[in-house]
């Protein structure tokens, strides 16, 4: 997933920070999404930890992916990634398979979160963040709140040309599987060529497809509707109040972001103590306060003001209701029917 980079990120497209501020030899590589973690994250774990440490920047799963795969992971350490790749890194022989015992603030998660259908147990993937796809709408422009992924995909005729959808594979084939009834994992080829066409007939309503400035299209008016991760629902909710967040009658998909330790790091014990680090509640905490997305760290979680979740209702959301929606998995092959499928989507007039 896609991730907003923050105007308070001090982290340039590669930062590299040391216990002097300058790269050292055999210093922890970490993998992330630019400000998805605390600026001087890195920084103060080096401070605690006394190991030498740096990050690199990667702007989607897929990019970080293809570096794996052709390095069978060797050069990096820890990365984050969405669920469905910490899955394939899992499936090829990439991941650490992870000692509990070096993670004590592992007790720190919902038990919820190891429950994941991706990862029972956490054996191999720690999750970071999680949450759901839903509507983002203007509630002071709509004449009735959304219910359902076809207020979005057949809207009402005042609404239409003003509704955006998620770019990316995975989300934008989910909301037709939602709004069929369909496992967000679909592959029967007939299914997937039903909500083919449902898409396309949708695409004639659409100002855009957009994952990373809808919420602004929100603010400024430009928008009414829009399919919209939970926590970048917030960015506009941060900034109008009149921006609501939804998930449709038929349900939403549960998205993962992971941290995973690659086998091949030379740097292992390091690793473990970043993963550690991180899980740390204040740590972890950051990420929910700062880029508005739910974290399965229970006392991070319980340190957020009953006005910050007055302001952000979904930030609410419990885990046993997260886990009630369907992950997004590794469909392997199918993986391939669903980027020609969004291809022709997309070319469609």
């Amino acid at each position: 997933m896609k991730r907003k980079i923050l105007a308070t990120s001090a982290l340039s497209a590669v930062a590299v920070f040391g216990m002097s501020g300058a790269l050292l030899a055999g210093d922890l590589v970490v993998s992330n999404w630019d400000g998805y973690m605390a600026p001087d994250a890195i920084e103060a774990f080096s401070a605690e930890t006394g190991n030498g440490a740096e990050l690199v920047l990667h702007g989607t799963n897929e990019e970080i992916m293809g570096k794996l795969i052709a390095s069978k992971g060797k050069g990096y350490d820890v990365v984050f990634v969405s669920s469905p790749f910490a899955e394939v890194l899992h499936n090829l022989g990439l991941a650490e398979t992870l000692d509990h015992a070096k993670l004590p603030n592992l007790a720190n998660l919902y038990p919820e979160a190891g429950e994941l259908a991706h990862d029972p147990g956490n054996m191999f993937s720690v999750p970071y963040a999680w949450g759901t796809t839903g509507l983002c709408y203007r509630s002071d422009a709509l004449a009735e709140a959304p219910g359902s992924w076809m207020d979005l995909l057949s809207p009402a005729e005042d609404v239409s040309g003003k509704t955006t959808m998620l770019a990316t594979d995975r989300w934008l084939l989910g909301a037709g599987f939602l709004a069929k009834g369909y496992s967000v994992n679909e592959t029967d080829p007939d299914k997937v060529a039903e909500v083919r066409d449902l898409l396309i007939d949708a695409k004639h309503t659409l100002l855009a497809y957009d994952d990373t400035t809808f919420y602004a299209k929100l603010v400024s008016g430009e928008a009414e509707l829009v399919q919209a991760w939970d926590g970048w629902c917030n960015y506009g909710i941060a900034e109008n109040s009149d921006i609501k967040y939804v998930i449709p009658e038929e349900g939403s998909d549960l998205w993962v972001d992971t941290m995973v330790i690659l086998k091949n790091s030379e740097n292992k014990d390091a690793a473990y103590d970043f993963v550690n680090f991180i899980l740390d509640a204040k740590n972890h905490g950051w990420a929910a306060e700062n880029i508005l997305y739910k974290v399965p760290n229970k006392p991070a979680m319980e340190s957020l003001s009953e006005d910050f979740l007055a302001s952000y209702p979904n930030m609410a959301i419990s885990p046993e209701e997260l886990i009630t929606y369907e992950q997004l998995r590794d469909v392997g092959e199918a993986q391939r029917l669903y980027a020609r499928t969004v291809s022709e989507i997309k070319a469609a007039p």
